[in-house]
């Protein structure tokens, strides 16, 4: 292998290419023309421009940009052609390598049913339901009634939770079979489903296995990505907590025979889930099989993180005939990894999809910090392709180090310009429960009315606030001359007031200069002096020798402060008067998309809550209901039309 073309973008493709270069491979770049100037392009030896509405699954073109630059391999990277069968075997069949693999196996788990029905000729346990050839609403019915309710209902070809449904009674069954056919279509081009029995409390726990042409296999141990919104991946981590020895050792074992038992080879991932409420006699919980990411997976640093390997370079290697870097037992896990997912995505509308430029980006540091980004400064971040910023990843001796860690990364990153869900990833990471380990599916969803903002900033936080206006960003040496007698100190600022808003509540705080890096406090209960030191955005005050940290950021109108995984926004002026709220009535799309359904006309009387209309974009449904009751005034939308962001859809007199 001398020169890697790599077909992804982004955060991806930078991980490739960082790899790829300290192995002496020489890399290709292709890219759209929207991302003709990110990172990745820059970052690569060489670049191809590929032009058409969907350019990096231009299978054909990708291999035609391989031949023309002289690469002799393709690395997939993950999401768009990763799984792809037929673009592995068409990059064989130019005679180049496929950094993947065999397309045997790739078919075999392309498919949950046909998946579900390998694992089990190989004795690897699955969830209870059907995945037959059938798929009329007669016979799935049926069998719905026959596995009982609750149960899931998934898209045969599905994931990312596309084209996935819960259902919890018989009356609900056709209505979601319906929408899970119609996203399996939409999403994978296959409406064919299969039915699982409903695990009510579940742990998604995965396993990452590596294969060689040698019939060699290895398990690189476990991930927990349980913490998820829709059936999305928001943190993970791994080790997953809370497990028996016996427990991990029986999962890795199952997971290598999944993956000798369809000949695998390359990087893989057997994802599991593990149900809470059935336990054996010592405790453990029952796993079963629920598929197979034939591909490396967007969360394998945290594995990397704890077996101090690189995954990318195992892959290269074996993708050369080489055979397995380590055997089982020379795999070791040390120490704990957590890794938090940053998102263009508003947790205040629901967490949809935002857009926007990327006016500053800066991410916290530190030791056992690591930051995966494809966008910079400057970056668009547009709904043609996922709205990821970055991947934080934090690792430590403990996980609760670990945790600390992310959390003040966290804390300490910016992203100006747009919506994002940092906020709420801090606040996530930080609850107790996650820190305590008392994680499944529906955590999030749980625990989502304590994920709010704070009520109201301490005196501590209002503190920071009011440092974050006086300290300089270089702060005035200790050491600095002091006229004792006189209210004059050379080389300090002047007594700072400042005055502070949250919501209707003022607070009227002094600064008093005290020499060096010292300030008297008058205005807050139970601080009277503070020793206050500032590097960037970061501030640490010394409150009779309890330390308190935070990100302080500043603009003309507000301050935001970050501590401990919380955020705090408090203004610089008087709030004006409150306007009276809305209720007008007016539904307006709340992102770019394709109306997929209309379910009322003028004239109809609707009660708030009722359902208006399905939206579909970014290959996800979003029901909009009604805001108010009332009768309806106006619908300007059909089913089928295309819609803006914010465009005025319904409206309700």
């Amino acid at each position: 292998m001398k020169k890697l073309l790599i077909a992804n973008r982004g955060e991806i493709a930078r991980r490739v290419i960082r790899t790829a270069h300290r192995m002496g491979i020489a890399t290709v770049a292709v890219h759209s023309e929207a991302d003709a100037g990110a990172p990745f392009v820059r970052e690569a030896g060489q670049a191809v421009a590929l032009a058409g509405p969907r350019p990096y699954l231009d299978g054909a073109a990708i291999i035609a940009a391989a031949r023309a630059t002289g690469a002799d391999a393709i690395h997939p990277g993950y999401g768009f052609l990763s799984e792809n069968a037929d673009f592995a075997r068409g990059v064989r069949a130019a005679g180049l390598i496929f950094v993947g693999p065999p397309v045997s196996a790739m078919r075999v788990m392309a498919l949950k049913d046909s998946a579900k029905a390998a694992m089990q000729a190989a004795g690897v346990a699955t969830t209870p339901g059907y995945q037959g050839d059938d798929q009329s609403l007669e016979t799935l019915a049926a069998e719905a009634a026959r596995i009982g309710f609750p149960l899931l209902i998934k898209a045969v070809a599905g994931g990312g939770g596309k084209g996935m449904r819960a259902v919890h009674a018989a009356a609900d069954f056709a209505e979601a079979l319906a929408a899970a056919q119609r996203e399996g279509e939409t999403a994978f081009g296959n409406p064919a489903v299969l039915l699982e029995k409903l695990i009510q409390r579940p742990r998604h726990v995965e396993v990452q296995v590596f294969g060689d042409a040698h019939g060699g296999a290895v398990h690189l141990h476990e991930r927990d990505c349980s913490l998820q919104r829709r059936h999305q991946k928001v943190i993970e981590e791994a080790p997953a907590p809370g497990l028996s020895s016996a427990l991990r050792a029986a999962m890795g074992a199952a997971a290598v025979r999944a993956a000798q038992a369809i000949g695998y080879t390359g990087a893989g991932t057997i994802e599991f889930i593990v149900d809470l409420d059935v336990v054996d006699a010592a405790g453990d919980p029952a796993f079963y099989f629920m598929e197979m990411n034939t591909r490396l997976q967007v969360e394998h640093p945290v594995t990397e993180a704890i077996t101090g390997l690189d995954l990318v370079e195992w892959q290269l290697r074996i993708a050369r005939g080489e055979p397995l870097p380590l055997a089982q037992e020379a795999i070791a896990a040390c120490g704990h990894a957590v890794e938090a997912r940053l998102y263009a995505e508003d947790p205040d509308t629901g967490f949809l999809p935002a857009t926007g430029t990327l006016e500053r980006l800066a991410f916290g540091s530190g030791e056992g910090i690591r930051i995966d980004t494809g966008v910079e400064t400057g970056s668009r971040i547009g709904l043609d392709y996922d709205p990821m910023i970055a991947k934080v990843i934090a690792s430590g001796a403990t996980r609760a180090e670990a945790i600390d860690r992310l959390v003040a990364a966290l804390d300490a990153t910016v992203v100006d310009g747009l919506k994002s869900n940092r906020a709420f990833l801090a606040r996530l990471a930080d609850h107790a429960a996650f820190r305590a380990g008392a994680v499944d599916t529906g955590f999030i969803a749980r625990h989502m009315a304590e994920f709010s903002p704070p009520a109201e900033a301490p005196p501590h936080v209002l503190l920071l606030a009011a440092l974050g206006l006086a300290v300089p960003a270089q702060p005035v040496p200790a050491d600095a001359p002091i006229f004792a007698r006189s209210a004059f100190r050379l080389n300090l600022p002047a007594i700072r007031h400042v005055r502070l808003w949250q919501g209707e509540s003022a607070a009227a705080i002094d600064l008093v200069p005290a020499g060096g890096a010292r300030w008297q406090v008058i205005g807050l209960p139970g601080i009277s002096a503070v020793a206050a030191h500032r590097t960037g955005d970061a501030i640490t005050a010394d409150i009779d020798g309890a330390l308190i940290a935070g990100t302080v950021l500043v603009t003309a109108h507000a301050i935001e402060v970050r501590r401990a995984g919380q955020t705090f926004l408090l203004t610089r002026h008087a709030p004006r008067a409150a306007v009276a709220a809305g209720g007008d009535g007016r539904v307006k799309a709340p992102m770019p998309g394709r109306v997929l359904a209309v379910d009322v006309a003028p004239g109809q009387a609707v009660a708030a809550g009722d359902r208006l209309l399905v939206l579909e974009a970014m290959k996800m449904e979003h029901r909009l209901s009604a805001p108010i009751d009332g009768i309806i005034g106006a619908v300007h939308i059909a089913t089928g039309d295309q819609v803006a962001d914010g465009m005025c859809l319904v409206e309700i007199a």
